[in-house]
């Protein structure tokens, strides 16, 4: 028998309805009987007996996870070769044996007194099993939301809505909450309303969260889909999944959003005028994911900032450099600007060095010596032409220009153009070529060559 059968209940008149505050008087009138008779019932010998048995069990619940829970702990332990998911459900179990020891504990005992005496002396206790039951089975459902706020604000909610069932309180609840409100139009606001909005979002969210998480694992794990269009798709998803959510909430709580659609679309214009650089840059991601111009990975350089690509977001895209600095560059920067792409249609990269020898050296020697050192370098590529040039007689040397190929640019250029100039000075000194540097002659004239000249 639920807990609001023990008491007489005061009946709403389907007439006109009353004032909220007399509304509000008779809802605490019928509270405040059924509390008093569900205390009185407490004093009964068998009630008290229950309530007796119930904290028994509670104790020897907590002797149980006292003893057993380091035993567990190490076995634990011990799973090293287990997947991750199979230990954080261990993790969840372990912190919560006490409860899960007191629900088998309290089922038990109410099984085998509803067989061996009256139902009536075993009601209570099963009351006091089936709200543990219910607390226990939320505790682990919530576990799937990661927002911790979200995640006790859900928990706590359903923690009262199942107390509330299992006690029979849930109608006379929903009459006080909602006769807390207010009315606009035809549109009524109230408190109850409040609740089951935030209750609901909350676990559609949850549920577009997770469905979100899970589709976009599947398409990043599909390699037939280019990096660019993998995040198109993702970030499609997510706006369909999130959209379908705050929908449906809205629609499941009753609030038509027709009256809403001038309001809305008042709103968008002014925040088309204050929002133009951030509608910019959305809709220059969504051209830079079509056109695949840039996609993750790739090598680029715009003005003085070279980097790979590491995210492509909807207001900006992640540029991480070889010092470990990430810079967010916005989306319409990459659509006006000239953005040089060192790895778009492919990942082969030419790289030009210069440098200088002396006069008296064979250049024919030099550009041979040249091409061997730039070759014997790892990230050189063999199957690419490295080719040295005569470009020009300087004042102090003849002058070349080595070109070389590499294929992988996020190993980075500065440090490969390094080592190929280590290469060589050290073919040059093997082979005795000079590198010539810029030389003065200064010469002192005595007093009678000044006049001279």
């Amino acid at each position: 028998m639920a807990l609001h059968e023990l008491s007489p209940t005061v009946p709403v008149s389907d007439g006109q309805a009353e004032a909220p505050l007399e509304e509000l008087m008779m809802i605490g009138r019928d509270l405040l009987l059924q509390g008093q008779v569900f205390v009185d019932s407490m004093f009964r010998t068998w009630n008290l007996y229950q309530i007796f048995i119930a904290v028994a069990l509670f104790a020897v619940a907590h002797i149980l996870r006292a003893t057993l829970g380091p035993r567990i702990r190490t076995w634990m332990g011990s799973r090293e070769n287990w997947p991750k998911w199979r230990m954080r459900i261990l993790v969840v179990v372990h912190q919560r044996l006490r409860p899960i020891f007191f629900v088998a504990l309290i089922w038990a005992v109410v099984f085998y007194m509803r067989e061996a005496t009256w139902p009536s002396r075993s009601y209570l206790l099963g009351v006091i099993g089936t709200l543990a039951l219910a607390w226990l089975l939320i505790v682990f459902a919530t576990r799937l939301i990661k927002s911790p706020t979200l995640r006790k604000f859900v928990r706590y909610g359903a923690w009262t809505w199942a107390t509330l069932q299992i006690l029979g309180l849930l109608e006379v609840a929903e009459r006080l909450l909602d006769s807390i409100g207010f009315s606009i139009g035809e549109i009524r606001f109230s408190l109850l309303l409040l609740i089951q909005g935030l209750v609901i979002l909350g676990v559609l969210i949850t549920l577009a969260r997770f469905l979100t998480k899970t589709t976009s694992n599947r398409i990043r794990s599909n390699e037939d889909i280019s990096p660019s269009m993998q995040v198109l798709i993702v970030k499609g998803v997510q706006i369909a999944f999130y959209g379908a959510a705050f929908f449906l909430g809205v629609r499941a709580l009753g609030i038509d959003l027709t009256g809403l659609a001038v309001l809305s679309g008042a709103i968008g214009v002014g925040l088309g005028f204050g929002l133009q650089k951030v509608v910019s840059n959305l809709v220059s991601g969504v051209i830079i994911l079509l056109d695949k111009s840039i996609k993750p990975g790739d090598v680029i350089s715009l003005g003085e900032t070279f980097g790979w690509i590491n995210s492509l977001g909807a207001r900006y895209v992640s540029v991480v450099t070889r010092d470990g600095r990430e810079y967010l560059i916005p989306n319409e920067d990459l659509i006006t600007g000239q953005v040089v792409n060192w790895s778009h249609s492919n990942d082969f990269v030419r790289l030009d060095i210069e440098f200088g020898t002396a006069y008296h050296d064979n250049p024919h020697e030099v550009r041979r010596i040249a091409i061997e050192a730039a070759q014997s370098v790892d990230r050189v590529l063999s199957n690419r032409p490295t080719v040295c040039h005569i470009v020009g007689f300087g004042d102090s040397s003849v002058d070349y220009l080595l070109r070389f190929w590499i294929s992988d640019p996020t190993g980075g250029l500065t440090n490969i153009r390094g080592h190929v100039y280590l290469a060589l000075w050290d073919a040059f000194k093997a082979q005795g070529i000079s590198i010539p540097f810029p030389q003065r002659e200064v010469k002192l004239l005595d007093e009678g060559d000044k006049f001279d000249h």
